[in-house]
């Protein structure tokens, strides 16, 4: 039996050596720094997508508000929550480029976020239809419901998830937040 364990771990060692003249320290070290270029590059564009994305909300409500006001609101809120989705991307990459650490927080509050957005537009949708039928209703009634529940899920995973991280990653995490 000591044998079989013995060959397969030769095998293992066998097809990985290959690679071990290949895998230096100075490649590795490469491919990391292109790694984090590559979170660096992501985080610029998901500051520069937020704030073109801002601009031209506060754009289409100026323009909007005159002929609708409850629609133009509608609509900024709409768009401000997806600028807030990716400002919290955003922070996210550069707590990872800090850190080297991902954390399944901000992943849930970004969810969050998007299951509130969803709930506003289907119910700005909603309201705003000219002839609303049953089967409309309950479809409705149903997607408001799964994402209701959606959102109760991910604020239980957010306080199940602080309660059992370790106290230097709850710190980490607040004080990252509030910068």
């Amino acid at each position: 039996m000591e044998k079989v364990v013995e060959l397969g771990r030769h095998n293992q060692t066998n097809r990985w050596s290959f690679f071990q003249g290949i895998l230096s320290d100075k490649t590795i070290g490469m491919m990391e720094a292109l790694d984090g270029f590559g979170y660096f590059t992501t985080g610029l564009s998901f500051l520069a997508v937020s704030m073109v994305l801002f601009l031209r909300a506060w754009y289409v409500f100026a323009v909007a508000v005159g002929e609708d006001p409850v629609l133009a609101v509608l609509g900024l809120v709409h768009d401000l929550l997806l600028v807030i989705i990716l400002l919290e991307l955003f922070r996210t990459t550069i707590n990872f480029l800090k850190t080297k650490v991902i954390t399944l927080e901000p992943f849930l509050y970004i969810c969050v976020i998007a299951s509130t957005r969803r709930i506003l537009t289907t119910g700005a949708q909603v309201s705003y239809m000219g002839e609303l039928t049953d089967l409309i209703f309950n479809r409705y009634l149903m997607d408001l419901g799964a994402n209701v529940l959606v959102v109760v899920v991910l604020i239980v995973a957010v306080y199940l998830s602080r309660r059992t991280a370790p106290p230097a990653m709850i710190w980490r995490s607040e004080h990252s937040s509030s910068h």
